[in-house]
């Protein structure tokens, strides 16, 4: 019996926090995976310990050091891709910057030019990269998966370089999903508030501002039910869409936020 190929993904982002949450869960569901991230290292990292292969690199992990932002690098992180897998299924479009804490009246050209170039500038060239290969493949289609945040329908305070990134990703995701029907590709923006990493550390600390000024402790949740959700999404068939998906820890005040 010849062997059936495992579907593939491609997580940008993956050397830390939900990237890596998300590059794990999908190697171990059987996924082959292409990890980009920044530092070789930290890829290493995540592929190492995997359910089902501990204290060793994954068999199905292609690690691929990486700048979104530089549009050469990104060609060539697609082209390793389909080069070592042959297609490509999902991409997790994950790669992102919190930005500086300031309002619009504080915000310097130049944090703000560093914010857009990895949240939108590298999100929209790796979705191009990702809706070409999806559109020339055969069969046709795949699922691009983009990790908004629920600052893409509110804002925390001080957060404008971000927030703002982060809408435009809604627009990213509506129009991949309209222009990818005829191509089979579905597209996803993933809004997520308050999974606990590193990340979440240094933005809340012992408290988070809140809009009336003061700094209250914010709940949070396991990383692992991120990466879950992803799997599940990335498991779908083509004929099922989910534009947008909000996954939040119970409690934290982004319903009342204002």
């Amino acid at each position: 019996m010849t062997a059936v190929a495992p579907r593939t993904a491609l997580v940008t982002g993956a050397g830390s926090g939900i990237g890596r949450a998300i590059a794990r869960a999908l190697l171990g569901d059987g996924f082959a995976v292409t990890l980009a991230g920044r530092r070789i290292d930290q890829l290493r990292d995540t592929s190492t310990d995997v359910p089902g292969h501990p204290g060793a690199p994954h068999p199905r992990a292609l690690l691929c050091a990486a700048d979104v932002t530089d549009p050469a690098q990104v060609e060539r992180l697609f082209a390793a891709h389909v080069a070592e897998f042959g297609r490509l299924d999902v991409l997790v479009n994950n790669a992102g910057v919190f930005g500086p804490t300031a309002d619009v009246g504080d915000l310097t050209l130049a944090e703000w030019e560093a914010t857009l170039a990895v949240n939108v500038t590298g999100a929209v060239l790796c979705a191009g990269a990702a809706f070409r290969q999806m559109r020339a493949q055969d069969p046709q289609g795949g699922r691009i998966i983009n990790n908004g945040s629920i600052s893409a329908q509110t804002p925390r305070p001080r957060s404008v370089a971000y927030t703002t990134t982060k809408h435009a990703i809604a627009g990213l995701t509506k129009s991949i999903e309209l222009d990818g029907r005829a191509h089979g590709i579905t597209a996803t923006q993933l809004d997520i508030g308050n999974a606990q990493t590193g990340l979440l550390d240094a933005l809340v600390g012992p408290g988070a501002l809140q809009a009336d000024g003061s700094h209250r402790p914010e709940p949070a949740f396991d990383v692992a039910h991120v990466a879950t959700t992803v799997q599940h999404l990335a498991r779908l068939p083509l004929s099922v869409s989910v534009p947008q998906l909000t996954l939040t820890a119970a409690g934290m005040p982004f319903i009342g936020r204002g």
